[in-house]
């Protein structure tokens, strides 16, 4: 409750500068301001822990401007999610560990030095063929291009270290960044307006985050008293209240996180240019375009779609919209293997969460699961209709959340020890279950085929013997 508290604190002070700073007109002045502050909050939730982001800002900064453009996204993703990894190692290398706010702040930081240096190996690619089509050696196929590809150390460091988004993102590309400090649309949209309306449901959040949790604390799913005394039955429902209890608190922390985007101007753009999470604009910036205006840029989670939505897939879709988009760009895209670059991306998640094993079990099991979801789409639900389709889609949403929970206990345990003892305790029933129902599907979609195959040949039969006649 003390990080919470801190968290939160911080993150209402951002909200309300973002209503000074979004009025500075100034770049440079915009530029250093923003940094400062960031700077301040950095240091005040990770003291001399200050001292590993400046590290990889420095080491990165260098890979980006001075290694070559070819590999220098390969080097800079190696050595940042190295030092993740080394940073949340610490303390059983003997050192204090860092903060937890510290190690959001490290995430964020990976992800915006990473994708940056991703960014301008793209903004290389494309230089490349530009030349290679008579646009000449210095040609850059825009003006985003051109800043990415004439980088110095003074901008890496203000885009790494601006106070939006530091503590926990959402995400930003270094175009949405570089124009939020250089286009005018922070002074024309409806800044307030967009983080009053996101502000509305925090406290509802909020106090249902506190509620709950004080009914069914996680640590209670630890203790002895509830393998002891409590049957079966509960033991497997536990995990309903304990990852409603987790949304909760996502809920909350990333709304707060895009109000801190949305009071600051930060991912204002036209309608017209159709923005989309952590992408930003996805048509190129004219002018002259007016609004209205939105906030898609920085929109780091659908609410309403991912808790109504029927199936696991399509809630995967709603959620960390903006690491997602990062994932995709920079993982799942590039990877050299279709095959295999679906378990990487979440490897990669996986990684990029943190070195206890229950994020490993929790979002590498999502792989696992989706085929099972999908084939008893394929199988029920695709050709339903009306009443039956109905039935149908509220037993497939039961079943989605269902594997949420039962997947993201493991991610709020975290040890392997703590996360075994609860699966045992309630007979691993969820995988038990799945590998049941996929034998079951498959064998079911077996005979459709052999069904479907079986009668074909009885219209041809019918279709010759029509023919003899």
């Amino acid at each position: 409750m003390k990080d919470d508290i801190i968290y939160l604190v911080l993150l209402g002070s951002c909200i309300g500068f973002g209503q000074y700073y979004r009025k500075i007109r100034d770049p440079g002045q915009k530029k250093l301001i923003g940094t400062a502050v960031g700077l301040l909050v950095v240091l005040s939730v990770s003291g001399f822990h200050m001292l590993h982001m400046l590290f990889c800002y420095l080491a990165s900064a260098l890979l980006i401007i001075y290694a070559s453009r070819k590999v220098c996204h390969l080097a800079c993703f190696g050595f940042m999610f190295g030092y993740l990894f080394f940073f949340r190692s610490l303390a059983m290398l003997g050192y204090e560990s860092p903060p937890g706010h510290t190690n959001m702040i490290q995430m964020i930081l990976t992800l915006k030095l990473v994708g940056l240096a991703f960014e301008v190996n793209t903004a290389y690619g494309k230089s490349k063929a530009v030349a290679a089509t008579g646009g000449g050696d210095a040609g850059a196929s825009s003006e985003t291009d051109r800043v990415l590809l004439t980088l110095d150390m003074a901008d890496i460091f203000h885009y790494s270290f601006n106070y939006v988004g530091v503590l926990t993102g959402p995400y930003i590309t270094y175009k949405t960044y570089h124009d939020a400090i250089h286009l005018p649309f922070s002074g024309r949209a409806d800044c307030v307006g967009a983080t009053v309306e996101k502000l509305k449901m925090v406290p509802l959040y909020a106090a249902l985050f506190l509620l709950v949790s004080y009914v069914w604390p996680l640590e209670y799913a630890t203790s002895d008293q509830f393998f002891e005394l409590r049957p079966f039955l509960y033991r497997l429902w536990y995990v309903w209240p304990t990852f409603f209890i987790f949304r909760m608190r996502i809920y909350t922390g990333i709304l707060l996180s895009e109000c801190v985007c949305t009071m600051a101007g930060v991912g204002a753009y036209p309608v017209a240019l159709a923005s989309k999470p952590g992408n930003g604009p996805t048509k190129e910036v004219v002018g002259g375009l007016e609004g209205p205006y939105d906030f898609e840029a920085v929109r780091n989670i659908d609410i309403l779609n991912t808790e109504r939505c029927w199936t696991f897939r399509e809630a995967m879709k709603y959620w960390n919209m903006c690491v997602q988009y990062w994932m995709a760009m920079n993982v799942y895209k590039r990877f050299p293997s279709k095959k295999y670059r679906t378990l990487a991306t979440l490897g990669v998640s996986a990684i990029w969460h943190g070195v206890y094993p229950g994020y490993y079990f929790c979002i590498c099991g999502a792989p696992f699961y989706l085929p099972i979801e999908d084939l008893y789409v394929k199988l029920f639900l695709k050709d339903a209709t009306g009443q039956r389709r109905l039935v149908l889609n509220v037993i497939c949403w039961i079943s989605k959340f269902f594997a949420f929970s039962y997947m993201g206990i493991a991610f709020l345990l975290l040890t392997v020890d703590k996360i075994w003892h609860y699966y045992s305790s309630v007979y691993h029933f969820g995988y038990v279950l799945w590998i049941g129902m996929y034998g079951v599907g498959v064998l079911i979609a077996k005979q459709r085929k052999a069904a479907a195959k079986r009668e074909d040949r009885s219209r041809e039969q019918i279709a010759k013997s029509t023919k003899g006649d």
